[in-house]
């Protein structure tokens, strides 16, 4: 497995902007597709965004397209999520995981590996 520490998130007004980021190691990046999850108080954790192992191919949940954007930069063994436009609706824990194929998913169940969250807020 890959040991995975996000960090980057905080407390910002609706409309602001937080890029979160995410360090891997332990295991060979380039092996996986990276994937960002969320989780509000009280609900189940949702996919956010995704990408291959390339950084080619990326997919988004529907209610972040067009605000938010996965990124990697694989020779810092790291990955993105650059989020503008925030809503309060985007408050939650903020999870990055990693999946030990290089084709990317939306599904929770496809990720092995599992960083320990970092809380976003968005006050209104």
């Amino acid at each position: 497995q890959v040991q995975l520490v996000e960090s980057g998130g905080g407390l910002v007004q609706a409309g602001g902007s937080l890029r979160l980021s995410c360090v891997a190691s332990g295991r060979t990046f380039t092996s996986y597709a990276m994937g960002w999850f969320r989780q509000a108080p009280g609900k189940e954790r949702d996919f956010v965004a995704a990408i291959n192992w390339s950084g080619l191919s990326t997919y988004y949940a529907d209610s972040v397209k067009g605000r938010f954007t996965i990124s990697r930069d694989n020779a810092k063994n790291t990955v993105y999520l650059q989020m503008n436009s925030l809503k309060p609706e985007d408050t939650a824990v903020y999870y990055c995981a990693a999946r030990s194929r290089r084709f990317l998913s939306g599904s929770l169940d496809e990720y092995d590996s599992w960083g320990q969250g970092t809380q976003v807020t968005v006050s209104s």
